[in-house]
């Protein structure tokens, strides 16, 4: 291969390593990826965002041919855990146990982050965001199918921001990689094009309270992380997603 074509392949494979990431969505046998190639897949986690949400707006476009729209509402969010592998939201459930047993400490909480146990917290918060998830899912489908890319673009969005602007907590793991070779322009600028885009789709009347609510949620989220942990996790950046989806959904639903 020669020397041109090097940066568009390695975007390429960064994409690739995004979509394993972020989805379970097959994608083929993939050479174990390097930490710099890691690192590059950053900028390509709201694009993955994109993807989910067509995917699954598409499925509401069928399922709403067939079943009302509750049920509808509950297979979708089905589809929505199963196509994220539920990856984010055992980040969430580990960070709600860590974040009320952690007692303050970072070193307690980023020992119960790493516990693969799930105490009532964990549960309830877990019960709770769902719940929440799916009355809000149910509205959208009644108002605008579509609406549905924008929570998945929007969370991505913030976990992106959130490792170029966060340390990282811990001194190894898949954040580290992340952390070390993250390449922030690409995402920044990833970053602002797809909210240009969401104002062309959405309209200012429903952007503006929608970057606003986001960005205190995301600046509240950041600040608590760093007072407690001097910096993120995957667990924590997880959390932040499910957390952002969820807060997303509502304020769509609340501007319609």
């Amino acid at each position: 291969m020669s020397q041109r074509e090097t940066p568009a392949a390695n975007q390429i494979k960064a994409a690739i390593i995004a979509l394993q990431f972020l989805s379970a969505i097959p994608v083929g046998q993939q050479s174990a990826p390097t930490e710099k190639e890691i690192g590059a897949s950053l900028s390509w986690y709201p694009l993955v965002g994109l993807l989910l949400g067509i995917i699954l707006c598409s499925a509401s476009l069928l399922l709403s041919f067939v079943f009302p729209t509750l049920l509808s509402a509950a297979l979708i969010l089905t589809l929505w855990v199963v196509l994220t592998g539920a990856l984010h939201l055992d980040g969430f459930a580990d960070s709600a146990d860590a974040w009320m047993g952690g007692l303050g400490s970072k070193e307690r909480t980023l020992r119960l982050l790493k516990d693969p146990t799930s105490g009532p917290i964990a549960i309830a918060a877990t019960v709770l965001l769902m719940l929440l998830k799916l009355l809000t899912i149910e509205l959208i489908i009644n108002q605008d199918i579509w609406l549905l890319i924008w929570p998945l673009v929007f969370a991505r969005i913030s976990a992106s921001l959130l490792f170029v602007t966060t340390p990282y907590a811990r001194k190894s793991g898949l954040g580290s990689a992340i952390a070390e070779h993250k390449q922030d322009h690409q995402v920044w600028l990833g970053s602002i094009i797809l909210m240009l885009a969401s104002c062309y789709f959405l309209g200012w009347a429903v952007i503006i309270p929608l970057l606003f609510v986001s960005c205190l949620s995301f600046y509240y989220l950041r600040s608590r992380m760093m007072k407690r942990l001097k910096g993120c996790t995957g667990d924590t950046a997880g959390a932040m997603i499910e957390i952002l989806e969820c807060i997303t959904l509502l304020v769509l639903v609340a501007c319609q």
